[in-house]
């Protein structure tokens, strides 16, 4: 269901079916950014797109089942961090493989 700016809810699916945290994007593809940034972060990209993990995303409202590899890493801030921002980041990147509907 879309919201009154254009964004969309995304619920984490967990492999046992449970859902928890939920993420807001106007695509999936950015809530599943904003979720592949929460996982441990590997040193380097390189070593984190060996290890991606498969998350899976569902639509509020709908029966549709948004199915990613997520991988993050750690990177430096930027030169021109402000001033509470740490020595570094943490990035992440997706990558789609396809869609599900549930059957509940």
């Amino acid at each position: 269901m879309v919201r009154e700016d254009g964004k969309r809810n995304f619920v984490l699916r967990e492999e046992d079916g449970t859902e928890t945290s939920v993420f807001s994007g106007s695509m999936p593809r950015q809530a599943a950014l904003k979720a592949a940034r929460r996982l441990d972060p590997a040193g380097s990209e390189e070593e984190a797109q060996d290890g991606a993990v498969e998350i899976r995303l569902r639509e509020k409202g709908t029966d549709k089942v948004h199915i990613f590899d997520a991988w993050a890493w750690e990177s430096s801030a930027p030169e021109d961090k402000p001033g509470w921002m740490e020595g570094s980041i943490t990035k992440g990147n997706v990558s789609k493989k396809g869609i599900e509907h549930l059957e509940e």
